[in-house]
Parts: C-alpha cells; structure tokens; sequence
C-alpha cells in the first residue's frame, strides 16, 4: 500500500491543477490506486481497475488510466466510473452523487 501512497500524492499534483479530484474516501482511493498498481504489473499499463483489460494495449488504450471517459463522466456526474476521479462539488456533496453508467462501447466489454 506504500506504493499507491506515492501515486496518491503524485497524481494528486498532477490532476487537481485540471480540476480533478481524488474521492474523499482515501481508503477506497488507495485500493483503486493499488489496482492500478497492479494492473501495471500485470498488463505493463495502468488499465481502470474497474473494468477487464486484455492485455493488449492498443485494444485497451481507452481504459489507460485516466481514461478516455473520465473527462464526460466528471462532466455529466461529478466522478469517473471507478469514482476515483471526482470534481470538487461531489467530494463537497454540493451535487448528488448519481451511479455512472459504462460508457465503454459494448465491443471493447469483451461480452
């Protein structure tokens, strides 16, 4: 958990600048930083942690974290899929925090 600690404070650097904040909740935070920690293990990518990658990095690039649907998911509902991203009005509750649906094309699910 040492290792996603530094990526905690190294994304958070890089992406609040941008307007994108990581969930207030740190320990759910960390446990989707250590997935992609292992992810990265795993595939030699950081791939979402919430959704199934296939190894291929050219068939999963979208879901490289941060993902290609991060931007219109914070947009729309204040947090990405996984909620690790979220804007500052949904960790301050100021908007609801809705259920993101998938916006990954059902033929990269791998359905």
């Amino acid at each position: 958990m040492e290792e996603a600690k530094k990526l905690y404070e190294m994304l958070k650097r890089t992406q609040e600048p941008k307007g994108y904040y990581f969930n207030e909740d740190k320990e759910r935070t960390l446990e989707l930083l250590q997935g992609l920690i292992e992810n990265k293990e795993r595939y030699g990518y950081m791939s979402c942690p919430c959704r199934l990658a296939t190894g291929d990095r050219e068939k999963d690039k979208d879901i490289i974290c941060p993902c290609v649907y991060r931007e219109p998911d914070v947009k729309e509902y204040g947090s990405c899929y996984c909620n690790l991203y979220v804007s500052k009005e949904w960790n301050e509750g100021k908007i609801p925090r809705e259920y993101v649906p998938e916006r990954r094309p059902p033929e990269k699910l791998g359905v």
